[in-house]
């Protein structure tokens, strides 16, 4: 700072400043008025060359003092940084005009020191006092002119820090803080939630932490918006806050998510008030877009010390009981227990082993007939996936690793495989004569999302040499009911070409007859539940009946799955189902038995 403060010096002693009413001594003497003349005109020229350089610079604020520290000069950038105009500073102390109380004595024995004891004043940060009485950041400079002299000048150069000191404020604010609901975010949370499990280990209290997730947010900003979406959320951290004491923590860690920490708590009656409480705050409706909205949130609880020792391990703990909670459907609560975690580990580890899988070819499509059932014939095969996992002697069942592929979005890989090899398996039927049986696959709502799903499937047709006759598809109903437009137009498109489009396991899902209308779809597959029950069940019975009585009035083909045995196959040739699907026929079975049975009786007799 010394240097700087004397490079300072040695440039206003270039530009000509001496002090005010100071005459610079010429190197030779003037002998005449001319001489004199011209060297007063130098040192003006010098002067205001200097005054013009320090008016120029808008947010430097540049000030002189005499050896009194009072004002003898004060640029346009001090009255902006300062508030007091030239006219009002001119003259007065500096000590009484933008140095606060508490540092007033320092300053002036600063002062005195320099002029003294040549002790310059260091360059700092520091906030001086503006006009409004209001604290003012600067980076100030200060230079000492003539301090050996009897007429010493200081001039202290102030720039502005306040645009820097605001950005650090927000750039603090934005480390620490949700910019929505102004909550801690999830760092800042965490170093919070140590510091209480320090204090809850010495008192040997617990703590109660609580995942708090949002039931189908994502619908509501769809809905309504994200304005209102955010309203809600406000609203809910809101009610939440009033709930808490101030020993309490919460924090936003996502979009539609919220931990909560209750610190000394121990009993487990405690724990479960404090549950209740927070899903008390859900069920009065918020107020959205003119109306009301009621919301749901799952909820994961874990406990210090039982399920962990440090703010991670509780926050992950809970949210993996949240998780398992919202598989409970809207408004679940679970508290945590270790078997979650190990099932979450086991589960990913078998994500990894799916993701070798295809290197490794460890999948497989087995096939199982639909036969009609009138004649018992093999009309078609459903194509369904199974993993034996390298070393393992048995299957994986699909209900485990289907959802899993869902979630982990390696359902798109699984999907183009299936695709491919049923495609591939087709054709080489066909060459080797089998030109009756078509083969129909299956396509999960998560590959639908996929914009181009429909244009690869008619694309691997294509590449394999077959028509739109050889392959059909398979689709939920959720999953036709939720489809985009571009989704339908495309399937409307596959229909007028002939594909085979069927709704399988019909009756699980929204289950509105009056949606067939609406669907390119050429057939029916009424779900197994029905047909388990429906010997037995009047209800089931019925659901069946109408089932395949509006889907032959619609022109569709209507398929009995989960048939088992003859009394089942005896209600549905009653009904006038046209084929049948399950273990009493076929089960499913690898390509070669298959290739087998259609070179044989291609037919079922009992």
């Amino acid at each position: 700072m010394v240097g700087r403060a004397s490079r300072l010096r040695r440039w206003l002693s270039r530009i000509g400043v001496r002090g005010r009413g100071h005459v610079p001594q010429p190197h030779t003497a003037l002998t005449s008025p001319d001489d004199v003349e011209r060297v007063r005109r130098q040192y003006q020229e010098s002067e205001q060359r200097f005054r013009a350089l320090l008016e120029s610079l808008p947010r430097v604020a540049v000030q002189g003092y005499d050896r009194d520290r009072r004002v003898i000069y004060w640029n346009e950038a001090s009255t902006t940084l300062y508030g007091y105009t030239a006219d009002e500073a001119s003259g007065r102390l500096l000590e009484d005009l933008i140095i606060p109380d508490e540092m007033r004595d320092g300053m002036i024995e600063a002062h005195r020191a320099w002029i003294a004891e040549g002790r310059e004043i260091p360059a700092e940060e520091i906030e001086l006092k503006h006009h409004s009485g209001e604290r003012v950041p600067v980076f100030s400079h200060h230079v000492m002119l003539g301090e050996h002299t009897e007429s010493p000048l200081m001039f202290c150069v102030d720039v502005d820090l306040s645009d820097q000191k605001r950005a650090r404020r927000d750039l603090a604010f934005v480390t620490h803080f949700d910019a929505l609901t102004h909550l801690p975010n999830r760092h800042a949370f965490e170093t919070e939630l140590e510091e209480a499990l320090e204090g809850c280990l010495r008192r040997r209290a617990g703590l109660a932490l609580i995942y708090l997730d949002v039931d189908r947010f994502s619908e509501i900003n769809d809905a309504l918006g994200y304005e209102q979406g955010d309203s809600v959320l406000v609203e809910l951290a809101r009610r939440l806050g009033l709930e808490q004491r101030l020993t309490d923590l919460m924090s936003r860690v996502a979009s539609d998510e919220f931990v909560l920490a209750f610190p000394g708590v121990n009993q487990r009656e405690d724990v479960c008030r404090l549950v209740g409480k927070v899903q008390q705050t859900l069920r009065r409706p918020f107020a959205v877009d003119n109306g009301e909205r009621r919301v749901t949130a799952a909820l994961g609880v874990s406990l210090f010390p039982e399920n962990g020792l440090s703010a991670r391990e509780l926050i992950r703990n809970a949210d993996v009981a949240k998780n398992r909670a919202k598989l409970d459907g809207p408004g679940g609560l679970q508290f945590f227990q270790q078997h979650h975690h190990d099932e979450l580990v086991r589960q990913q580890r078998m994500v990894e082993q799916l993701e070798q899988a295809i290197e490794h070819r460890e999948l497989s499509l087995h096939y199982q007939p639909q036969v009609s059932v009138v004649s018992g014939r093999i009309e078609n095969l459903e194509a369904l996936l199974r993993w034996q996992p390298r070393g393992a002697s048995s299957f994986v069942s699909p209900g485990e690793f289907i959802p899993l592929a869902e979630r982990s979005g390696l359902i798109h890989r699984l999907g183009d495989w299936v695709m491919e090899e049923a495609c591939r398996q087709q054709a080489a039927w066909r060459r080797a004569g089998f030109l009756d049986s078509r083969v129909d696959i299956n396509l999960s709502g998560r590959q639908m999302l996929r914009p181009d799903t429909l244009s690869r499937f008619e694309a691997c047709l294509e590449r394999h040499g077959l028509t739109s006759r050889d392959v059909g598809i398979e689709l939920t109903e959720n999953v036709l009911i939720e489809a985009d437009p571009l989704v339908l137009e495309n399937l409307r498109r596959l229909y007028h070409r002939g594909v085979r489009i069927a709704i399988d396991d019909f009756g699980t899902g929204y289950s509105s007859l009056s949606y067939l209308k609406h669907f390119p779809v050429t057939a029916l597959k009424v779900d197994r539940t029905f047909m388990r029950d429906a010997p037995r069940q009047p209800e089931d019975r019925a659901i069946m009946e109408a089932a395949i009585f509006i889907g032959h009035r619609l022109g569709l083909e209507v398929v009995a799955e989960g048939v088992e045995n003859a009394e089942q196959l005896a209600l549905i040739r009653e009904m006038h189902c046209d084929l049948a699907q399950g273990y009493f026929f076929y089960r499913p079975m690898p390509a070669p038995d298959i290739q087998v049975l259609l070179d044989g009786t291609a037919g079922w007799s009992r």
